[in-house]
């Protein structure tokens, strides 16, 4: 299968960890992914609220050069993803502010299907080819798995049926063998680039998110974003003191754990680079060893 890939600007740098479990479980599947051609920055998360036709000229090109190759074009950014798509849709309805090089790539923006990555490996043919790939059982894990919002809303623009309590990883991980539990905060913002300039709200929304984790029981978070696993990953120490509780829940993008049960060689470099040391989490499975003691 080949499809096209527009991997966004952070898989190539903090969350090189994600970029590379996605390229693994990706290989594993035979799936070749098809980078869009001279691809360039989406304008998350600032650049809709600076300049509107910047931001917009910014998802023309990226939909202009995706529209020629493979399709769908699968999009692991949550962030990204809703940029393509809100260009997508106004572009439909007015393309009066594109600049003339941007028009000059071609105008079949609404050509390029874009896909976003959880829903693109989570689709039911894709979970079968995983169930008959799988070597090893994800049991002993008890993850809530958080979708974020911006993959998700409004949607109108995503397309997304299960906006308000999607289910795909939910469906995926829980035939892999995991527990999965379920939540209210599935949906719910995680502050997202907020991080920099207000962490006390960013510590205020995660710290609410941990609290129902752990009220549903969970053992662990999984996710699809990047912006959300950095925000639940990165101050876990920190918001848990503020809490006044021990807060210990490894944060999984779930192509990590795709990997683990795929028997990828590769997914403890992937895990290597959390924060949170999922390792006293992943010795109580029934994963073997030999597939995250090199932590």
């Amino acid at each position: 299968m080949r499809v096209g890939y527009y991997p966004g600007c952070s898989l190539e740098s903090t969350a090189r960890d994600y970029a590379e479990s996605v390229e693994g479980v990706a290989g594993l599947l035979e799936i070749e992914l098809c980078p869009v051609p001279d691809w360039n920055c989406c304008g998350a998360s600032a650049a809709h609220s600076l300049d509107h036709r910047l931001s917009l000229n910014l998802g023309a090109r990226n939909l202009a050069l995706a529209a020629g190759g493979p399709q769908p074009v699968v999009v692991p950014c949550a962030l990204c993803f809703n940029r393509l798509k809100t260009a997508q849709a106004e572009l439909a309805q007015d393309s009066s502010l594109v600049h003339p090089e941007v028009a000059a790539l071609g105008r079949d923006w609404d050509k390029a299907e874009v896909v976003e990555l959880v829903e693109f490996l989570t689709g039911p043919e894709l979970r079968r080819q995983v169930q008959e790939a799988a070597r090893h059982s994800l049991a002993g894990l008890d993850p809530v798995c958080y979708y974020g919002c911006q993959g998700q809303r409004p949607p109108w623009i995503t397309g997304n049926p299960e906006y308000e309590s999607p289910r795909s990883m939910d469906r995926l991980l829980a035939e892999l063998g995991a527990g999965v539990r379920d939540w209210a905060g599935k949906t719910e913002c995680c502050g997202a680039s907020h991080a920099v300039a207000q962490p006390e709200l960013v510590d205020e929304l995660v710290a609410r998110l941990y609290r129902q984790a752990l009220e549903a029981g969970a053992n662990c978070i999984v996710t699809g974003c990047q912006m959300c696993q950095a925000n639940l990953d990165l101050y876990q120490e920190r918001i848990g003191a503020r809490l006044e509780q021990e807060v210990y829940l490894p944060v999984f993008y779930f192509t990590e754990l795709m990997g683990l049960a795929l028997g990828h060689p590769q997914a403890a470099t992937w895990l290597s680079r959390h924060m949170v040391d999922p390792r006293a989490l992943l010795a109580r499975t029934q994963l073997p060893p030999q597939s995250w003691e090199r932590l």
